[in-house]
């Protein structure tokens, strides 16, 4: 079983989340404000983390940067702010997907299984899968990447991204494309959240983030990993 931690200030949000997880299969956890949540992961060890925006203590983005430093957690955050800018800075650093509030929490256990799912794909992988493309190489089943030698920390969505581009160097994908790759929900402004990936993995992969030599950018399209083999 599953275990969701669900951060939120408001008692209401906690227990509609709470009913609907549970129903579906999940453990669930909780905590009311941002040091509680840092604790509660590291405490609980759970599969992934909802967690809100608008915290006490510490808010949902300082809350992400303590969960970066130390893992790959899966991060879905609530937000009842209707901002782009805050979500693609959430996604910068480092939260899988979004929901803003108020949200359907049937849409909240989708968002949970997709992202789960993403986790979960390596560890079906065959023991053999290995993508290797230019200097790039991908361990599929450990989600450990490497470019050059050098070991490079991604996400699960980061991981999946690169993994779907490395698989066919050359082949351009357009936003859509890398869309159903994460199992995203194609609704207004959400294919911004691909170029966020992107911009996340080129700042992690890239030795001059703003001159990619490995995910390069075809205007107009999309993206391609460029098609070099060792």
């Amino acid at each position: 079983m599953k275990t969701i931690l669900v951060v939120d200030d408001e008692p209401k949000i906690v227990d509609l989340a709470r009913d609907y997880l549970e129903h579906a299969g999940f453990a669930v956890r909780t905590a009311a404000d941002g040091p509680a949540a840092v604790a509660a992961v590291e405490r609980d060890q759970p599969d992934l983390v909802v967690l809100d925006l608008g915290l006490p203590g510490l808010d949902g983005l300082d809350v992400t940067r303590a969960i970066r430093r130390d893992s790959n957690l899966p991060v879905i955050m609530l937000t009842a702010r209707d901002d782009e800018l805050d979500k693609l800075l959430g996604l910068e650093l480092g939260a899988d997907d979004y929901l803003t509030k108020p949200f359907s929490p049937r849409e909240l256990v989708a968002r949970v299984r997709a992202v789960l799912r993403r986790a979960d794909a390596t560890a079906l992988a065959g023991s053999d899968d290995v993508i290797r493309t230019g200097d790039l190489t991908l361990d599929v089943p450990r989600m450990r990447a490497e470019r050059a030698g050098r070991t490079i920390e991604l996400t699960p969505t980061e991981f999946a991204l690169l993994a779907a581009l490395a698989r066919q160097p050359g082949r351009i994908f357009t936003r859509s494309q890398l869309l159903d790759v994460v199992h995203g929900v194609a609704f207004e402004s959400y294919e911004r959240a691909i170029d966020t990936h992107i911009k996340n993995i080129r700042r992690k992969l890239e030795p001059d983030p703003r001159r990619p030599t490995l995910v390069l950018t075809v205007y107009g399209v999309g993206y391609r990993v460029a098609d070099e083999r060792p």
